[in-house]
């Protein structure tokens, strides 16, 4: 048996297990050295939000019963994609799918703030009253099942190798956990994680109820995108454990804790209260995300 063959083969432990061992060890910190206090207590948030990580599990188990790995050997197997048409070797082709599919989340985030209608969606992972772990995995079910159309697409023009996109999955899962978490980095740590990985100090300003705070700093993994395309803010207005998070007129009501009132977010008030349009990361940059019809603030 082949690495890659052992790999896939052992698919379901690796991921359950880089989850509760990454899951495991942000909670453990954030106990011990919280950035913020909370608003709301674990046990009230956290069964809601991990019942809302079970129940997206299971969906998009029954609508895509490959998922994302066993699409990619699909793929590999009928020759679709780039990278089964103009072969390189293993390492390269890992190495240029986990940008490539760490790129398009990026897009994806972008563009889930740009449209109202997606944003209606999205504001289930803003709207949660306390930021921590948790936050990281709390999503409305359509939007992962949009999410994964996206995946599925990329990964058949690109042709990922299964282990490519497995490693993508684990490394993107373990990265929301640590830069949602609630947890005190020390400024030089922060600073020199900041070269190429999304820490909490940076994704915590994505989660200000400031709008021009909020769209900036879309990545989940890698900073590069953010810094490329001008979305990048090193520092919110206020102090971060005096910020605002989450969305307002949504935030601090217990509907959007309990798992029923979440999946009904999208359903309440307008879908254009922050997405982009609204107000972006810089003046300089507006025109890129608005097309160049409205006013923006810098």
């Amino acid at each position: 048996m082949t690495f890659n063959e052992l790999v896939l083969a052992h698919e379901a432990a690796i991921r359950l297990g880089s989850f509760l061992g990454v899951f495991v060890l942000m909670a453990l910190w954030e106990a011990a050295v919280p950035r913020r206090e909370r608003l709301f207590s674990r046990r009230a948030r956290w069964v809601n939000n991990l019942a809302l990580v079970a129940l997206n599990s299971v969906m998009v188990r029954l609508a895509f019963p490959l998922a994302a790995v066993g699409f990619a050997a699909l793929a590999a197997e009928r020759g679709w994609g780039l990278l089964n048409v103009f072969p390189a070797p293993l390492w390269a082709a890992v190495l240029a799918s986990v940008l490539v599919l760490d790129l398009a989340i990026w897009l994806q985030h972008v563009m889930f703030h740009a449209v109202p209608l997606l944003w209606r969606l999205h504001r289930v992972h803003h709207a949660d009253p306390d930021f921590d772990v948790t936050t990281g995995a709390r999503f409305h079910p359509v939007e992962i099942l949009l999410s994964m159309l996206i995946k599925l697409a990329v990964i058949a023009v690109l042709g990922a190798p299964a282990v490519a996109v497995l490693a993508f999955e684990v490394i993107l899962n373990a990265a929301a956990m640590f830069n949602h978490a609630n947890v005190r980095l020390p400024g030089r740590a922060d600073a020199l994680l900041r070269g190429f990985l999304v820490t909490p100090e940076m994704h915590r300003i994505h989660h200000s109820m400031e709008v021009a705070e909020a769209n900036s700093n879309f990545g989940f993994c890698l900073t590069w995108w953010d810094r490329l395309f001008g979305t990048y803010r090193a520092a919110a207005r206020l102090p971060q454990e005096s910020m605002a998070i989450g969305v307002e007129g949504l935030t601090g009501r217990f509907e959007c804790v309990r798992l029923a009132g979440v999946l009904g977010i999208p359903f309440l008030g307008p879908g254009r209260d922050r997405a982009i349009g609204h107000g972006v990361a810089s003046g300089r940059h507006a025109r890129w995300f608005s097309g160049g019809t409205e006013d923006l603030p810098s």
